[in-house]
């Protein structure tokens, strides 16, 4: 039997995913990469926004109408948050929200046809911990995403991932450590940590184990070659992780930390607990460190009751901070959140002039970071996808770089920068070395 997974959202969704395809291909299930030709469909859903819902709902229809015989079940956040709307999209044969996304196979196995659309949903009562699930079967990626962590205690006025994902809550740090081993065993030469608030990790354990002392035990592991953190809080972003990173060659010179707005007054209607100076000061701190760092965050555009004057305090710190690229994202209003209540709403027009602004200004900070690389050396992981006969890979700081093909896939290089070429830096071959 054979099945096929699409997986929308962030990278946690994308490390539940690789725990899902390991579940059923130990229960000997082979997948596809051919939608038509799966047996059994699951489709990782997000929420974070509308449009997110959108695409599940029309990538779902367009899944029956293209391989009508498959059973189709929708996991993940949309599935979790409103399963009784996601149960209603034609072709759904089943909804596993979260807390039941490790019984895809026995809730596949359980369906009949002609059955109407069964929902398998509880809430987050009485949550503890979280196990991680080893998946050293990627999908054909060249750098898994171990899942460190999950939920969030915050309480942003636009957000409901704590509703869908649960409280805070960390994997033990041994799962953790012996999975990255495995990893590193199969051959992987980079980690990515990810989670929803891995900077809260380990906080919870008494006593605790805070997220530096994880990296540093995973630093201490023979053979690693690279490890990734995904996105960061900045208040939960350690000055050790800072200084770690700039003593190690392992850990990527790579920041995402989340800052929403540049404007305190909207930072304080959206319940974010840190001013714009003091966001700004861990920024500089990173720069002054780790000078090659790719600086990474999100903006959101459009809160409500958001003037033209807090939008423009917005742009004026994004000018101002180190930020080599940007994630833009107009405002969403999502059920049940405090922000979706207030009726200062900012029209689509003015929010779509806003986010353009932005994502232009985005485009010119990554080009300026991307210049600055000319004729230096920089280290990458290469990547499976090939563009225009040259192998893709990923600096260490989050630049795209286009090499000779005869780099395999998965390997650790450092190179020099040739040229520019589009969105990407190109290494020489001359002087190229593989490096793990």
């Amino acid at each position: 039997m054979k099945f096929f997974i699409a997986t929308f959202g962030c990278r946690t969704n994308q490390a539940d995913s690789a725990a899902i395809r390991s579940e059923l291909l130990q229960r000997e299930m082979q997948e596809t990469e051919i939608h038509s030709e799966a047996d059994l469909v699951v489709i990782n859903s997000c929420t974070v926004t509308h449009r997110s819902d959108q695409q599940v709902r029309q990538f779902t229809r367009k899944m029956r109408r293209e391989n009508p015989e498959a059973r189709i079940i929708v996991t993940g956040c949309y599935a979790q948050r409103d399963p009784a709307a996601v149960a209603e999209i034609s072709g759904v044969d089943a909804v596993a929200g979260n807390t039941r996304k490790e019984e895809i196979l026995d809730i596949w196995q359980n369906l009949h046809e002609g059955s109407p659309t069964k929902v398998y949903r509880d809430r987050f009562v009485g949550v503890q911990g979280v196990d991680l699930i080893p998946a050293t079967q990627v999908g054909g990626k060249t750098r898994p995403f171990v899942k460190i962590q999950d939920g969030c205690d915050a309480s942003c006025s636009y957000c409901v991932i704590p509703e869908v994902r649960g409280p805070s809550r960390s994997v033990p740090p041994e799962q953790i450590l012996s999975h990255v081993r495995e990893l590193v065993d199969s051959g992987f030469r980079e980690i990515v940590l990810t989670g929803i608030h891995i900077g809260s990790y380990g906080m919870h354990f008494r006593p605790r184990y805070p997220l530096d002392r994880l990296l540093g035990e995973i630093l201490d592991i023979e053979g690693i070659g690279q490890v990734r953190l995904s996105s960061i809080e900045p208040m939960q972003l350690s000055r050790r992780i800072i200084d770690l990173a700039s003593e190690s060659d392992i850990i990527a010179p790579h920041f995402h930390i989340c800052v929403q707005s540049g404007s305190d007054t909207v930072l304080k209607r959206m319940r974010r607990p840190y001013s714009a100076q003091k966001f700004g000061e861990i920024v500089r701190e990173i720069r002054e460190k780790i000078p090659q760092a790719g600086i990474g965050t999100d903006i959101i555009v459009g809160f409500p009751g958001e003037s033209d004057k807090e939008y423009e305090e917005t742009v004026a710190f994004v000018e101002e901070m180190p930020f080599t690229y940007l994630h833009v994202f107009p405002y969403s209003d999502r059920p049940g959140t405090t922000a979706s209540t207030r009726s200062d709403k900012v029209s689509q027009a003015v929010i779509y002039r806003r986010a353009k602004r932005l994502r232009e200004l985005s485009i010119r900070k990554k080009n300026q970071f991307r210049r600055l690389f000319m004729g230096s050396w920089l280290s990458a992981i290469t990547l499976t996808e090939m563009t225009n006969g040259q192998r893709e890979g990923l600096s260490g700081n989050y630049l795209p770089v286009k090499l000779t093909p005869e780099v395999p896939g998965n390997r650790l290089v450092k190179g020099r920068v040739a040229r520019l070429e589009k969105n990407y830096l190109v290494l020489a071959d001359e002087g190229l070395e593989i490096v793990q």
